[in-house]
């Protein structure tokens, strides 16, 4: 791998992950959903409950059979992501806004069915 190409590296990792977390929330809002979630670098998570999630106590708190109807959802959606919430989910260098762009539509779509 050329060296031209890792520069900016984490910063895309951050960029298209922060997109895709805040789209997740905000998408899970607008449809009446109490989330909470974060990312670090290219790792996100997404609770289902108030917040903020800070340690397991607090993740145990959040509503799993909401989070298993949501990966459903999302599976027919045609969007696989990590099956338990106490998993964290990870983008890629070869996510582009267009991927960040369908995933928070599919979303959207998702968080009104359940």
């Amino acid at each position: 791998m050329s060296a031209s190409f890792c520069a900016g590296a984490y910063e895309h990792l951050e960029k298209v992950t922060k997109r895709l977390i805040d789209g997740l929330l905000a998408a899970a809002r607008d449809a009446g959903h109490e989330v909470c979630g974060s990312n670090i670098s290219g790792m996100f998570g997404l609770f289902f409950c108030a917040g903020p999630v800070k340690c397991f106590e607090d993740a145990m708190k959040s509503d799993t059979a909401k989070f298993g109807r949501f990966h459903r959802a999302m599976l027919e959606e045609g969007v696989y992501l990590a099956p338990s919430q106490f998993e964290a989910g990870f983008t890629s260098l070869a996510h582009t806004e267009a991927d960040i762009d369908a995933t928070i539509e599919a979303a959207k779509r998702a968080f009104a069915r359940i």
